[in-house]
């Protein structure tokens, strides 16, 4: 009998127990040897490769929002053309940086090499431009001009061009100089920096590396609903470049409409009246100086009297937007910004100011009311006004005689200003007041009225300008006065006794200051944005406006609209009997006052227009002229460097624009059919669902806006012809702004 062990394991069995045991020891001998080699002895060689796999992103660029008229028409969209971009990343691996291929590039393009590679240069404080500000990282613009067979060659010698790219891209468009060319209202684009994009890291706006954004004009004001929000597609890859699988993606989402207030047909006759009205400035003699007016600069605002709402805005010399499109080159950035460019980038309408000359007058007439003088008492208006030895001269010598303030302001007789600045000065204790004695009711009036403040206007850099009162005066002291001390003269030459003066007593307000004060001279500094709030407010009755361009946000697929109400910023400093009286001493200007002549044969009987002209004297320069003027519906401020007098230099653009908005004829007889807008827009133009915008047609001439119906044009009258209807991507109809006709004298004023 055979013996079993205890165990119950036969011989046969604890053999194969054992084989076994020494199986799975070797396989855990392996498998620990394995792990050793991979983690110990080749980590590093392994690590190295795992964090070749990641996971990379592929941005689909946002649409970015249209920008359109009171009526839907375009004044900035989007369209798609031919882009062809480089990749500095990849350019920088080769030996040359890619400068080859650059070369080999600009010959394609038909460009100088040099102009080529100066675009995928970055910008810092050494590099001039043209260079790149964006993101190292992004393809870099290098022309959106290509020509299918550019981009085709391109494509198909890929081998020859590495880093270079050749794609169909939704690219900004502008309207052209001659059309309404809204340029320093519109602004433009550029890339985001890579500052930008930290700064937005935790905001709910965050920025991509391929953005665009805005840096002026309604671009930049509006420039987060305009951008929408960028497609990310989030694939992981290995350290080759291949896919192995994707993590997650979100959708592109279009941005969103901007609506303006501004009428592409009004905008494009105030841009041609003001280049109109400065070129025949020039062919005008200045007695003074002895030489034709030079006219370099001008603006001009058309403004809804009841609401604020801006109708027009603009500034010459002016530019075309398009030329930021894709990367500026190095002569158009030069054109733009170089001293003899006169700086065309500046939005004179907000950003120039400038003495107001006599248009001042009517801040001058509510501070004289509050200070307790009689509207129809007797003020002498004498052909002078001395004081000590200087003699303060009314306009080429007018006399009057004893006037109302009313007529004062009608007829705008300096003498009667300078009287009652000068009674108040003395009042407030003359050079050296008491502390807590002086009322300045001149100067706080024009604080009243909004002046030396901005007016809140949604466009970025917005100035201020100056209200030269006590305070200000102490400053400017305190800031020059060494400066003034060492040049200064007792008996030098003009400036030099100017510096000495100054330095002794530069902080006091002196009885002269008061006196230029009150007529609109001296250091007062105002905007034409700022003159159209005054004007507005004696227009609709005393309510001052905080002037809007943006009318309206509205959502891509147009179901989201959010109204931009007009918001009132304060009253005028005086009662209703006063505005009454200013308001028929405005009208009295038109028929009888200084801007007669450039009104004759206005329908005031149906159309009543008032106006105060001002003629500003600039040291060193010729005069300034300004024009202010409202109807019941609107106002229109126009003014012009060294051009001269406020009716010669402007009157007849100001009544030419009023004549298209209402529809006036030469003859003074009134066309209703003719008339561009009789009454301000209220209806905000129709988004269809696919993002299509139906906008009516613009003329083919600002000029022919004057004289003939637009009825033919537009369809807006009797609905007879077809609306454009523009694409959100910009491949729409492009008659709406491109093929929309230039004036009959097209002048670019870049020089």
């Amino acid at each position: 009998m055979t013996n079993i062990p205890e165990t119950g394991r036969t011989p046969r069995v604890q053999i194969r127990l054992v084989v076994i045991q020494i199986l799975v020891l070797s396989l855990l001998g392996t498998l620990g040897g394995r792990l050793w080699y991979l983690q110990i002895r080749n980590g590093d060689e392994y690590a190295k490769e795992a964090s070749g796999n990641h996971v990379q992103q592929v941005v689909q660029p946002a649409v970015r929002g249209s920008i359109l008229d009171a009526r839907g028409v375009p004044l900035a969209d989007n369209e798609t053309r031919l882009v062809v971009s480089a990749s500095r990343t990849d350019l920088m691996k080769m030996d040359d940086d890619g400068e080859a291929v650059l070369t080999k590039l600009a010959g394609v393009l038909g460009m100088k090499p040099k102009d080529v590679i100066e675009k995928v240069r970055l910008c810092d404080a050494k590099t001039p431009q043209p260079c790149w500000n964006g993101s190292p990282y992004q393809p870099i613009p290098i022309t959106d001009e290509a020509t299918p067979k550019q981009a085709l060659q391109i494509r198909e010698r890929s081998e020859d061009f590495p880093g270079i790219t050749a794609e169909p891209e939704a690219v900004r468009r502008y309207a052209a100089p001659g059309e309404a060319n809204t340029a320093q209202v519109l602004g433009y684009l550029s890339p985001v920096t890579d500052e930008e994009i930290t700064e937005a890291e935790d905001t709910d706006s965050p920025y991509l590396r391929s953005d665009q954004v805005g840096r002026s004009g309604l671009e930049r004001q509006y420039d987060k609903e305009l951008r929408g929000k960028a497609g990310v597609t989030r694939y992981e890859v290995d350290n080759l470049g291949r896919v192995i699988g994707k993590a997650e993606s979100d959708a592109a989402e279009p941005g969103s409409n901007v609506v303006t207030s501004i009428d592409a047909r009004v905008q494009r006759v105030a841009e041609y009246e003001l280049n109109e009205a400065m070129v025949k400035a020039r062919q005008q003699f200045d007695k003074i100086t002895g030489e034709n007016y030079k006219a370099d600069s001008g603006a001009v605002v058309v403004m809804e009297a009841k609401t604020g709402r801006i109708v027009a805005m603009a500034s010459n010399p002016t530019y075309d937007p398009n030329a930021w499109v894709g990367g500026i080159s190095g002569k158009d950035y030069t054109a733009l910004t170089g001293k003899k460019s006169n700086y065309p980038l500046l939005n004179r309408a907000i950003q120039g100011q400038s003495a107001p000359g006599s248009t001042f007058k009517v801040v001058s007439t509510a501070a004289a009311v509050e200070a307790g003088y009689e509207w129809d008492g007797g003020y002498p208006c004498t052909s002078s006004y001395s004081v000590g030895g200087q003699v303060f001269k009314n306009f080429e010598g007018e006399s009057f005689g004893p006037i109302s303030l009313g007529r004062a302001l009608e007829v705008s007789c300096d003498t009667v200003f300078y009287g009652l600045a000068d009674k108040e000065w003395k009042k407030d204790g003359g050079i050296n007041p008491k502390k807590g004695e002086p009322k300045d009711y001149f100067y706080k009036a024009a604080h009243q009225f909004g002046l030396g403040q901005e007016t809140g206007v949604d466009l970025p850099n917005e100035v201020t300008g100056r209200v030269p009162d006590r305070q200000w005066k102490q400053d400017y002291w305190k800031a020059n006065k060494d400066a003034w001390c060492k040049s200064g003269k007792k008996n030098g030459s003009y400036t030099e006794k100017i510096a000495y003066e100054n330095c002794l007593e530069g902080n006091k307000m002196r009885e002269g200051d008061s006196i230029n004060y009150s007529i609109g001279q001296g250091d007062t500094l105002v905007t034409p944005i700022q003159e159209a709030v005054i004007y507005g407010a004696l227009a609709n009755g005393g309510t001052m406006h905080t002037p809007t361009i943006g009318k309206a946000i509205i959502s891509a697929d147009g179901k989201t609209v959010k109204e931009i109400k007009p918001e009132v910023s304060g009253k005028l400093p005086v009662d209703k009997a006063t505005v009454k009286g200013m308001d028929k001493a405005l009208a009295g200007v038109v028929t009888g006052g200084t801007a007669a002549w450039k009104f004759q044969g206005w329908p005031q009987d149906k159309i009543e227009m008032h106006a105060k002209t001002g003629t500003a004297e600039v040291y060193g320069k010729q005069t300034t002229s300004w024009l202010a003027t409202y109807s019941k519906d609107y106002t229109v401020i126009m003014t012009i460097s060294q051009a001269g007098t406020g009716s010669g230099a402007s009157g007849e653009a100001v009544r030419n624009i009023y004549s298209a908005m209402y529809g006036v004829q030469k003859d003074g007889s009134i066309d209703s059919k003719k008339a561009l807008l009789p009454t301000p827009e209220k209806d905000l133009p129709k988004v269809k669902s696919d993002g299509s915008i139906t906008a009516p047609k613009i003329s083919k001439d600002p000029a022919k806006d004057l004289q003939a119906s637009e009825e033919d044009e537009t369809g807006a009258d009797d609905g007879d012809q077809p609306a454009a209807t523009t694409s959100p991507t910009g491949t729409g109809n492009r008659d709406t702004r491109r093929r929309s006709a230039r004036p009959k004298k097209r002048r670019r004023a870049l020089t």
